[in-house]
């Protein structure tokens, strides 16, 4: 394949793989095209997987091993596991560039640190980043750090908002990156002093990245009025769980008002249509494809619980963003 986009799949990482896996190859593969897939894990289970889809045999390499990193590996065992396992493997082929991103679904903390240990950092940047999809009323949120890093100084939470707005431009390439930080107040003196003295550099910096549109509160981040929100792994982390455990919650409370009576399953009827958008809004499924910024090559993360459907999607992530040259945006923008 001429110029094709060449994606590392680490296919042994993460529940019901690599059945899952095998299953979003093809359903990303049906919507796009001039993509190649270097499949990492036992041909011996993939290969029967694939011979059953409609891949273009042409569209793919098997390169094979037995091992692989478990999710219950810490991620210095999993390091120790040596450089056999699936996961190492597909990040290898990065450093020798053999492919262009790499995706998984296995230990987030082992694919954090065996990215580490094969990829460089941008010149620059101090701590990579964590960061991911979040829906808004108006689009998608970029929102970072989600857990990579539990402390951030003024360096850090300034670099995160170069590269979240790459991102964003990367993914959305006819909107304008808005950037906030995520405050316990939306007044200038509140915060601690990481936080107010972040707001005073990001305030002094003149970047045609972005625009800097100062502090939001939590209960604002889904409002649309910015699209790339900063803080530290610390907070992020617990304020994308709250999310996700208050989507859930919804959904299922909605789900059981709605079946409880003749009524409710009358109007679930009557509103089928709409019942649908919503819970295509909420489907986190659809956002899946966490992305691990600062390092000189993407490397993607896909939930580790997904199915075949969220699997897909973070190739298309993936496939954005070496469309949308992530890396050479960050380099260029990055002080």
């Amino acid at each position: 394949m001429i110029n094709s986009i060449k994606i590392a799949v680490d296919a042994m990482g993460g529940e019901n793989s690599p059945k899952k896996v095998i299953k979003g190859i093809e359903i990303h593969s049906s919507a796009s095209s001039n993509i190649f897939y270097n499949i990492f894990g036992d041909q011996r289970i993939i290969q029967p997987m694939l011979s059953e889809t409609n891949i273009n045999k042409n569209s793919y390499k098997i390169i094979h091993t037995e091992k692989f990193i478990r999710d219950e590996d810490s991620p210095l065992a999993a390091a120790k596991k040596g450089k056999d396992t699936s996961m190492w493997l597909s990040i290898e082929s990065l450093k020798k560039m053999e492919s262009d991103a790499i995706v998984s679904a296995g230990n987030t903390g082992a694919l954090f640190v065996i990215a580490k240990l094969n990829l460089k950092m941008i010149d620059k940047i101090e701590k990579p980043a964590l960061s991911a999809l979040w829906p808004n009323k108006n689009g998608m949120n970029i929102v970072l750090d989600l857990g990579a890093n539990i402390e951030c100084n003024e360096k850090n939470l300034v670099d995160f908002s170069l590269m979240g707005s790459a991102l964003h431009k990367s993914l959305f390439e006819n909107e304008e990156s808005k950037v906030a930080l995520l405050n316990i107040g939306s007044e200038e003196l509140k915060g601690n002093n990481v936080i107010k003295n972040t707001y005073q550099l990001l305030n002094e910096t003149k970047n045609s990245l972005f625009e800097f549109k100062g502090y939001i509160e939590g209960n604002h981040i889904m409002d649309g009025d910015v699209n790339v929100i900063v803080t530290d792994g610390f907070t992020g982390n617990i304020a994308l769980k709250t999310a996700e455990g208050t989507a859930n919650f919804i959904t299922s409370e909605l789900k059981n008002a709605l079946n409880s009576t003749l009524v409710g399953k009358l109007s679930s009827l009557l509103n089928i249509s709409n019942l649908k958008k919503f819970k295509k809004k909420l489907d986190p499924r659809l956002y899946n494809g966490a992305i691990l910024l600062g390092l000189d090559k993407p490397v993607i993360k896909s939930h580790g619980s997904t199915d075949e459907v969220g699997f897909a999607n973070s190739l298309k992530v993936c496939e954005k963003i070496i469309k949308g040259n992530l890396i050479d945006k960050i380099k260029k923008n990055i002080i």
